[in-house]
C-alpha cells in the first residue's frame, strides 16, 4: 500500500476527488477532522488518501495529515484557480519533504481548466511538486477520474518501497478509548507491526501491546510501512492525537534538539516561542538562533526522534512556517560563553542528515544502542569497547594521550603515591562510564583493586619496523 493525502484550499474539491476514486466516504474510527479511504489503482497496487481539511483554522490538522505521506494529490477549482489554502498546503509539503504528487484541477466542467493550470504551474515552479503530473477532472461528469487513476498509478510505482525492518514510529493522528480499550489509527511510514508487538507510547513512555490490527478495513496479523493502520491497545492509559506509538530502544526520547531550517525565514527572524509539528505531534517550543540556517529548540514534551527527521516550525500569530532538518537529538549544553557562535560553526558543515560517523565524532564515546536510537549504524572504522560501548578513532586515541599525561603527571607530584581513582580519570577525561577508563589503560598500565589506575606512564607502542 502507499498513502498520499490530499491538500488544497477549502471546497475545491479533495473530499469528492477522493470519493470518485474510491466510493468511499473518507472517515476515521470515532471524532476527526481528516478521514481516511482506500481503494486499488489500475495495476492492482493498493493506495489510501489522507483527506485533510481546507479550513486554514485547521492547519494543524492538515500538517498531521501531510507529514507522515510520502505524496500528495493537490487540488485546485478550475473556477477558483489558486487561493491562499493553496499556498499554504503548498508550502507545507514543501517543508514537511514531500517530493511527490499529482496536480488535480477540479470543477473542470464549470471553467476552463487551462488558467488554473497555468497558475498552479506558476506557484509549482521551483519546487519538488514543478514536475508533478497535472489531470483536469470533473467529478459531476466523470470526466478524467480514469486519467486521474491512471496518473497516481504512475506516481504510486515511482515511489520508494520503505524497509520492512525499520523501526516502528507510527505517529497517532486519531484516538479514542472505550473502557479498558484505545482504539488509534496513523500512517505507518516504515517498519512492521505485529498483533501482540510491544510498544512504548510516547510521551508517557508507557509500555503497550498491540491487540488487534486494521488495515483498509481488513483485520491483519501483521501490516508494514506505508499503511493507513487501526490498532486496539488495552490498559494503554489516556491516548490523545499527536502522540507516538515506537519500539522500543530503536529512538531517542529528547526535549532538546538542534535542527537546520531549510525553507522560510532564516532563524534569526524567527519567532522566539513556536509550535513544532513533526509527524502528528504539536509541541511548543522555545527557539535559540545558533548560525543564519541553525537553531537550538527546547520543547515542552519529549518527542522520539532521530537525526534527519523533518518537521515545521509554524508561529500561529503570523502565519509563517519554517521547514526543520533535525541534526542533534542530544545537543551539548551551551553555557560557556560564545559556545552558541562555536556551535554554529560546527553546524554548518553537517549535513541535513547526518550519519554515524559524523554523529560519533561529535560524542566522541556513545554505547551502540545510544547510536541506533539516534537513527545511525554503528561505523565500520568504530573503536569496540567492551562490546557495549564504541568510540570515534581520532577521539580515542587523544584520550590515550591525555591518560597517558595524568599518570605521568601524578607520578611526577606525588612519587609512590597510589594509582589515581578510576573515577578521577573518568571525571578528568569526560568519559561516561568508568569501565571505560579500564578499556583505555594499556601496559604498563594496569587496574589495581577494581578501583584505581596503576603503573606509571605507558610505553610507547612498537612502530610495526622493529
Amino acid at each position: 500500500m502507499q498513502v498520499l493525502a490530499t491538500a488544497g484550499h477549502a471546497a475545491h474539491g479533495k473530499s469528492s476527488l477522493v470519493r470518485a476514486l474510491t466510493g468511499m466516504e473518507p472517515k476515521e474510527p470515532g471524532p476527526a477532522l481528516t478521514g481516511t479511504a482506500w481503494t486499488r489503482l489500475p495495476s492492482g497496487r493498493r493506495v489510501a488518501f489522507v483527506d485533510v481539511p481546507g479550513d486554514p483554522r485547521s492547519v494543524p490538522a492538515v500538517l498531521a495529515g501531510l507529514a507522515p505521506a510520502p505524496a500528495v494529490l493537490l487540488a485546485v477549482a478550475a473556477d477558483e484557480g489558486w487561493m491562499p489554502q493553496s499556498r499554504e498546503h503548498l508550502e507545507a509539503a514543501v517543508a514537511l519533504g514531500v517530493r511527490s504528487g499529482v496536480l488535480a484541477i477540479t470543477r473542470a466542467d464549470v471553467a476552463d481548466p487551462g488558467i488554473a493550470l497555468r497558475q498552479a504551474r506558476e506557484r509549482l515552479a521551483g519546487t519538488p511538486l514543478a514536475a508533478a503530473e497535472a489531470v483536469a477532472v470533473s467529478t459531476v461528469t466523470g470526466t478524467g477520474t480514469a486519467e486521474l487513476a491512471a496518473a497516481l498509478d504512475r506516481l504510486t510505482g515511482r515511489l520508494p518501497v520503505p524497509d520492512p525492518d525499520a523501526p516502528v514510529r507510527l505517529w497517532v493522528d486519531h484516538a479514542f478509548t472505550a473502557g479498558r480499550q484505545s482504539v488509534v489509527s496513523g500512517t505507518l511510514g516504515a517498519g512492521t507491526v505485529r498483533v501482540d508487538d510491544e510498544l512504548v507510547l510516547m510521551p508517557a513512555g508507557t509500555r503497550v501491546r498491540v491487540r488487534t490490527i486494521g488495515c483498509a478495513g481488513e483485520p491483519r496479523d501483521e501490516v508494514g510501512g506505508v499503511s493507513r493502520v487501526v490498532l486496539t491497545l488495552r490498559d494503554a492509559g489516556p491516548v490523545a492525537p499527536g502522540m507516538a506509538l515506537v519500539a522500543p530502544g530503536r529512538w531517542s526520547p529528547t526535549t532538546s534538539v538542534d535542527v537546520r531550517t531549510r525553507f522560510g525565514e532564516a532563524s534569526g527572524r524567527l519567532a522566539r516561542r513556536m509550535t513544532l509539528h513533526i509527524g502528528a505531534a504539536a509541541v511548543r517550543v522555545g527557539l535559540r538562533p545558533l548560525g543564519p540556517d541553525t537553531a537550538r529548540l527546547t520543547l515542552n514534551a519529549r518527542l522520539a526522534l532521530h537525526v534527519g527527521d523533518t518537521g515545521v516550525l509554524r508561529d500561529p500569530d503570523r502565519r509563517a512556517i519554517a521547514g526543520v532538518s533535525v541534526l542533534d537529538v542530544r545537543p551539548p549544553t551551551l553555557v560557556r560563553r560564545g559556545a552558541g557562535a562555536a556551535r554554529a560553526r560546527e553546524l554548518a558543515s553537517w549535513p541535513d542528515r547526518p550519519d554515524g560517523a559524523l554523529v560519533l565524532r561529535r560524542h566522541g564515546v556513545l554505547r551502540r544502542a545510544e547510536l541506533t536510537g539516534m537513527g545511525c549504524a554503528v561505523p565500520p572504522d568504530a573503536v569496540p569497547l567492551n562490546g557495549d560501548w564504541v568510540a570515534d578513532p581520532a577521539h580515542w586515541e587523544t584520550l590515550r594521550d591525555r591518560l597517558a599525561a595524568e599518570t605521568a603527571r601524578h607520578a611526577a607530584e606525588r612519587p609512590g603515591a597510589p594509582g589515581l581513582p578510576l573515577e578521577t580519570v573518568r571525571l578528568r577525561l569526560g568519559l561516561p562510564a568508568r569501565e571505560l577508563v579500564a578499556a583505555l589503560a594499556r601496559p604498563p598500565l594496569r587496574i589495581e583493586g577494581g578501583d584505581q589506575l596503576a603503573g606509571g606512564q605507558p610505553e610507547p607502542e612498537a612502530d610495526g619496523l622493529q
